[in-house]
């Protein structure tokens, strides 16, 4: 007898997933934008046969309404994903994972400006203290080493790209979950195609077989499949334990980083990606948010 898989487990065999995607990327020998294109494409085909596989229809007759915001968060993704592959290229995997995850912080800070919340003193005290952990990871003002340096700020642009991603969704009430993340990244192969014709061009057919293989496990695994299992189990899961179980994804990626890659990481930054990590978790699980 088949045993269905329970929500928690697919969300966080998702999120495991996710933190391994730095490691695949290395081992693509194309542009940053020309890999993000690929991602999409590949992704997209994914789950264009999942949801015929399923039956499942989008109605048109409400993208209409909200075609604007679609277009706009699938662009922010796609610029998301370049700065974070080329984020990964100067810096350690670590290092541009913990920047990345300052999204959530950016989130915090212009909720309340966007939607008129008032910000607590408990939100500003967790902005103040992941924005601390952000300063302590770039080395405390030790701007010695360009690259590592150049790595970090190409993740916290793809943060802030991320934060974009996640504000337009919070306007678009009409196109939910999988079928969301569908359009998005149709919009996002239609925003990048012209971009790599104008920059790097194509040239996915001069990569050798290590490179495909890894092209594909990060289109299809790490995009598609994973896209389908995140999104299937979140609607089941109660918001607090989301919020938890999804900081496996750094944790997968520094532990890769640091014991499987064998990239440094000094004691200040890893102070500085546990007040990141930690106030951030805190304040996504507070009562407020737990109840809403």
């Amino acid at each position: 007898m088949k045993t269905k898989a329970s929500p928690k487990f697919l969300f966080s065999l998702s999120m495991a997933i996710f933190g391994t995607l730095g490691i695949f990327t290395r081992n693509i020998a194309v542009s940053s934008g020309e890999l993000a294109l690929y991602r999409a494409i590949l992704a997209a085909l994914l789950i264009f046969v999942y949801l015929k596989i399923r039956g499942e229809k989008i109605d048109y007759k409400f993208i209409k309404k909200e075609l604007v915001l679609l277009i706009l968060s699938g662009v922010a993704m796609g610029i998301n994903w370049i700065l974070l592959f080329e984020a990964y290229k100067y810096t350690t995997i670590s290092l541009a994972t913990l920047s990345y995850h300052f999204a959530p912080v950016i989130v915090t800070i212009v909720c309340p400006i966007l939607f008129k919340e008032k910000l607590s003193i408990k939100e500003i005290i967790c902005f103040l203290m992941s924005t601390l952990g952000l300063v302590m990871i770039t080395g405390i003002g030790d701007f010695g080493n360009n690259n590592n340096t150049l790595g970090i700020l190409y993740g916290l642009g793809a943060a802030v790209f991320y934060a974009t991603v996640i504000l337009i969704n919070k306007f678009i009430k009409n196109v939910e979950g999988i079928h969301r993340t569908f359009l998005q990244f149709l919009s996002a192969i239609v925003t990048l195609l012209p971009y790599v014709l104008l920059t790097s061009g194509i040239n996915v057919l001069s990569l050798n077989a290590t490179g495909w293989i890894n092209l594909l496990i990060v289109g299809l695994i790490h995009t598609g499949i994973t896209y389908c299992m995140y999104f299937s189990s979140l609607k089941e899961l109660p918001g607090q334990k989301a919020a938890i179980l999804s900081y496996i994804d750094p944790l997968v990626a520094v532990l890769i980083s640091v014991f499987v890659l064998g990239e440094s990481i000094t004691l200040w930054q890893i102070v500085g990606g546990v007040l990141i990590l930690g106030f951030t978790l805190y304040n996504e699980i507070s009562p407020k948010k737990g109840r809403k």
